[in-house]
């Protein structure tokens, strides 16, 4: 049977797709991976290692070696935007509060990477010196800094467009391994020279990204003393992403906002092989259950996450077999074949993904800049298409059928923002000046 959103993902066509097979959290915790109990278990060890990041970066020394990003209210860009999509609050979705969660300034690697991507790297990293007998779980961890050495002997790999081998480079390097990043041909100039400052070895590809990772996991596997961050399959990336909720709803409750029936949490995040939004949605809904709404976002030309949930096909199908590019100007997005453990994890979970045009991207990257005075790549501006997609026909009936069109002025809004600080100032502004149909 013809699924309308599949065809007119394959068209290249804006899509809101809404998942049929979400349930009630009660019912889908049933078929998850992971327990709330792993999610907890990663954010002790985050915690664990805070003195020896705060011992690595200069940066982190104000927050004790915590690596964590604002919540920011928008109200500017939020009134410019629901002026746009004719949300004057009469009738229909009420104007909620908007914030944005700025992953874009996570200090390290500057993206939502650096949440699972220096997780992973933490979690070997403590197992390499647990088994050589250097470490104890009750030991002051920034000991590891006398150890540079013996990490040497080791290397860690990854294939990525861009972020994730920012915030995995970056971090194994720091620590003393030698770090090998995989990248595809969308990955942007700036991010190879950044590693390779960093005493990175940068490895380039022809290809997409699934090349790069399919290329990377070949080359480690020769390798004895070699680890391969595998970010279609990672269940360790998966929780260091979704340990962000609980630190969400720390930020959230500081705020004085409310999230429960009664005040839902609508959540928008940009997608690219699924890993981060998928991790930070089930911490999302661990932590809110039933009151958290989450949105995955996608460029019209890779919307791999919606044709692989969509059509049933998991990372089985991929924007290439169905006639679209892959390519567009958000690189962190550039993705064309989802993760099956995203995926997988994602079928009783997530709401609903949208599809946006590059166009779009930066445009809403500029009204950012213009209203607010923040500045992001154009993949982290993915995540304001979920507003107009909440404001549209279909989003509408979504919230009417979930009894959620009387509680949506009591709403908040979560845009979340990938990444963006490291950008070099003249790519900004390459961003900032480029105009697109």
């Amino acid at each position: 049977m013809a699924i309308p959103e599949v065809e007119e993902a394959a068209a290249a066509k804006e899509t809101f797709w809404l998942n049929p097979d979400r349930l009630p959290f009660d019912q889908a915790e049933k078929e998850l991976s992971f327990t709330m109990e792993d999610i907890l278990d990663a954010q002790r060890r985050i915690r664990r290692f805070a003195p020896f990041l705060a011992a690595c970066f200069p940066e982190l020394e104000e927050s004790a070696g915590i690596i964590e990003s604002p919540l920011q209210d928008i109200p500017a860009m939020a009134d410019s935007l629901w002026k746009d999509w004719g949300m004057t609050g009469q009738d229909g979705i009420q104007k909620g509060r908007v914030l944005i969660k700025l992953d874009s300034e996570l200090a390290v690697a500057g993206s939502v990477k650096a949440r699972g991507g220096i997780y992973e790297v933490l979690k070997v990293t403590e197992e390499l010196a647990f088994r050589a007998g250097i470490l104890k779980e009750t030991d002051d961890y920034s000991r590891l800094k006398e150890y540079r050495e013996f990490f040497s002997g080791y290397t860690i790999q990854v294939g990525s467009t861009g972020n994730l081998g920012l915030s995995i480079g970056i971090m194994s390097a720091a620590i003393g391994y030698r770090a090998v990043v995989h990248m595809s041909a969308d990955a942007r100039q700036w991010k190879k020279d950044l590693l390779r400052s960093k005493g990175v070895i940068v490895k380039e590809y022809e290809g997409d990204y699934g090349e790069a990772v399919a290329e990377g996991r070949a080359l480690s596997d020769k390798e004895e003393t070699s680890y391969f961050v595998d970010d279609e399959h990672s269940s360790r990336l998966f929780l260091g992403y979704a340990a962000a909720a609980l630190h969400l709803r720390k930020q959230l409750e500081e705020k004085g906002i409310p999230v429960d029936c009664d005040h839902p949490l609508f959540v928008y995040l940009p997608c690219g092989v699924g890993g981060a939004p998928g991790g930070i949605t089930l911490g999302l809904k661990y932590v809110f259950r039933d009151a958290v709404h989450c949105f995955f976002a996608e460029p019209v030309q890779c919307p791999c996450m919606l044709l692989g949930m969509a059509a049933g096909e998991g990372e089985r199908i991929s924007v290439q077999d169905l006639g679209l590019t892959g390519r567009t100007i958000a690189d962190g997005l550039a993705v064309g074949r989802p993760s099956g453990l995203a995926a997988g994890n994602m079928k009783p979970l997530l709401d609903g993904i949208y599809t946006v045009k590059d166009s779009y991207f930066l445009d809403w990257m500029r009204r950012l800049k213009e209203t607010e005075g923040i500045v992001m790549e154009p993949s982290a501006c993915a995540a304001f298409g979920g507003l107009r997609a909440l404001a549209g026909k279909k989003g509408t009936a979504y919230c009417r059928e979930q009894g959620l069109l009387e509680k949506s002025a009591r709403a908040t809004h979560i845009v979340w923002a990938t990444g963006g600080s490291l950008m070099p100032e003249d790519v900004r502004e390459e961003y900032l000046q480029t105009h697109l149909q």
